[in-house]
């Protein structure tokens, strides 16, 4: 609908959305997750030259339509899912639920204060404003310059006002954390480049900003069902959405969710119950002893189910399925589908990132079914 001619006035012909699509389902494929990368593959490499047919390709076009077709995006994704479910290759049943974090597009040298926010913010304000001011000073020739420039300058006042808003939010988890004693008080911090980035402690050890992307897919074919975004540093209270998320992708309700450690909350078990779902955790240790805790006074009916069901040996047979399913998966996703590094900014677009990622890798494991 979006490239559907309307009026009588000529234009420029739109790019047909199946070639971009085609485009970057290859491009994730391939791992490739840059826009100006995938332009010039479409100018150099026989595959992508082929799939153009001679259309000449534009970089912002590409990074356009990447991010900008959301819903659209995630109505395929369920579509793939759907084909999957009707050859009985996926099944949903019991799901590894694990999470990742990724590197976001933003430096740590790039988080500010709230008092260094402002003042950078104040100075934004002024130098668009002096921009303005110009006007006609300036020579004809250098309209389109400066154009360029109270762009740039608006885009760079708009960061850093949402980088402000999200003080709040920055604050409402810190004290929540505080009250968990999971937290020191540290003054917040927020990115100038992307505002929806928090540092996290990575793989490495170290701490960058990253974006925790939460994953799920079936034990038994190890087809993506489920995925979600956040910016939180911790996995806690991450399960529920993604079993609704399964819900409504497949229609049909999960049985039993394999979580790490990382899952621990007691709430969640219980509502998991409530929802005919089989929690597979492991058992957290007393503190100080290290032993296991089997068993607590005025534990709810859900929890008690969880702590008596993981201290047989079938279920820690079946718990041993988590690391299998969710390492081989993220390891594709990060070696072969682009997913190491983030190239764009916001929650809304790396969400659209991970979804192009996801749908390339379900359709690279299972392509003889999808073309069947």
């Amino acid at each position: 609908a979006s490239i559907t001619a309307r009026g009588s006035d000529p234009g420029r012909a739109a790019t047909d959305p199946k070639l971009l699509l085609a485009l970057w389902l290859y491009a994730a494929v391939e791992g490739v997750g840059n826009g100006r990368e995938l332009n010039r593959l479409c100018r150099e490499h026989d595959a992508y030259k082929w799939l153009c047919g001679g259309v000449a390709m534009n970089y912002h076009t590409l990074n356009d339509f990447r991010v900008g077709h959301a819903q659209a995006l995630d109505d395929l994704f369920s579509g793939v899912l759907a084909t999957l479910l009707h050859h009985d290759v996926v099944k949903v049943h019991r799901a590894s639920q694990d999470g990742t974090r990724v590197r976001a597009s933003a430096g740590s040298s790039s988080f500010r204060r709230k008092p260094g926010l402002e003042e950078r913010l104040a100075e934004a304000r002024a130098h668009v404003e002096a921009l303005k001011q110009q006007g006609d000073e300036v020579p004809a020739e250098s309209a389109r310059k400066r154009a360029a420039q109270e762009r740039a300058a608006r885009e760079r006042a708009d960061r850093l006002e949402a980088a402000l808003a999200e003080f709040p939010k920055i604050e409402e988890m810190r004290s929540r954390q505080r009250k968990a004693k999971r937290d020191k008080h540290r003054e917040a911090r927020v990115s100038t480049t992307d505002p929806d980035a928090r540092k996290m402690k990575m793989s490495n050890g170290g701490f960058n900003p990253a974006y925790n992307v939460q994953i799920a897919a079936d034990t038994e074919s190890r087809a993506i069902l489920a995925i979600d975004v956040t910016n939180h540093g911790c996995d806690s209270g991450e399960d529920q959405g993604l079993r609704d998320q399964i819900k409504r992708r497949t229609g049909q309700k999960l049985k039993e969710q394999l979580l790490d450690g990382g899952y621990t909350d007691l709430k969640g078990i219980e509502q998991a119950r409530r929802d005919g779902v089989d929690i597979y955790m492991p058992l957290p240790k007393t503190a100080g002893e290290g032993q296991i805790c089997k068993a607590s006074q005025g534990d709810p009916p859900g929890v008690a189910a969880w702590r008596q069901r993981m201290d047989s040996e079938e279920s820690k047979t079946i718990y041993k399925l988590r690391a299998s399913t969710s390492e081989t998966v993220n390891a594709d996703l990060k070696s072969f589908r682009g997913l190491h590094a983030l190239t764009v900014r916001g929650l809304s677009k790396v969400r659209c990132a991970v979804l192009w990622s996801a749908l390339a890798y379900n359709v690279m494991h299972f392509a003889r079914v999808l073309v069947t």
